[in-house]
């Protein structure tokens, strides 16, 4: 990065259209998953924009890093990025899961540029990605591995057949993203089943672990530098970021709460959370009305 204070303002501007392009989607489709598209936009701002290796240009060049987004309802947030990199026209966000559009409320990676795995079911990302880091290592490949994962699909077992695997093999070239947003489908994730010491338990698989507030991005720009550097003296094992995270950010009104899951905001709703949203980047605010 060449100047720090302009960088940030420049990540803030993106999260901040990053975030109203989740909410168009979303009004679009007539519902939507704000909670885990809006907790994710931080985290997906400052990886596609300061630590992964992708071309635009070139979506299939063999060694760039490959993203999975194994928590797949939080894909509003992974399009607007996309569309903002220029993997796709931007106008395609407005037929967000319209009839005949590519663009499903999971993403597919054979209908979607830049999308590197199709999800479903929660919890089969992490395997996925281990296997994508293998084959890559394998290769001699410089691409790396990225899968953002959910807390709350950590309840699965898979989850845990993978993190044991990747650590066993030395996967260096691994990370994983937890978007430690507190709440799943069903509740609080430590009502349905309460995973902590989140950070123990990866370490005890093998992991290198990192914790960070997955909403502060100079704290976030600084974690994926570090990792790139343990990445690169070959440190040997996977890396997972906990991200603490609210569901639902920068609107008050549903942040943290698991009924929001799903949901629609319209009319006065909408407008009121426009608002709240352009609110969080009084920076980009004032550069704006400059």
């Amino acid at each position: 990065m060449s100047d720090g204070v302009t960088d940030i303002q420049d990540l803030e501007r993106r999260c901040l259209e990053t975030r109203l392009r989740i909410l168009e989607q979303i009004e679009v489709a007539g519902g939507g998953h704000y909670g885990s598209s809006l907790s994710l936009v931080e985290l997906l701002v400052s990886l596609y924009h300061t630590y992964l290796r992708v071309r635009p240009d070139d979506p299939d060049w063999i060694d760039r890093d490959r993203v999975i987004l194994s928590k797949g309802h939080g894909c509003s947030a992974l399009y607007a990025v996309l569309a903002d990199l220029g993997f796709f026209d931007r106008a395609e966000l407005h037929t967000f899961t319209r009839l005949g559009s590519d663009f499903g409320d999971h993403p597919d990676r054979t209908k979607v540029t830049g999308v590197d795995f199709s999800s479903g079911s929660l919890g089969h990302g992490l395997s996925v990605g281990a296997g994508m880091a293998t084959g890559l290592r394998l290769r001699g490949s410089a691409g790396r591995v990225v899968v953002v994962i959910g807390d709350g699909e950590q309840d699965e077992g898979q989850m845990w057949e993978a993190a044991g695997y990747a650590a066993a093999r030395g996967l260096s070239n691994l990370m994983a993203v937890c978007d430690r947003n507190g709440v799943q489908v069903d509740g609080p994730t430590k009502e349905i089943l309460d995973l902590e010491p989140m950070g123990e338990k990866w370490r005890s698989f093998g992991w290198n672990v990192r914790e960070v507030d997955g909403h502060d991005l100079p704290a976030l720009v600084r974690t994926w530098e570090d990792v790139a550097e343990d990445q690169q003296n070959q440190g040997g094992r996977p890396t997972i970021v906990i991200a603490r995270t609210s569901a639902g950010k920068g609107i008050p009104d549903i942040e943290g709460d698991a009924a929001w899951h799903v949901g629609y905001l319209h009319g006065p709703d909408m407008e009121a959370a426009v608002r709240t949203i352009r609110a969080m980047y009084p920076a980009v605010n004032a550069g704006a009305e400059r």
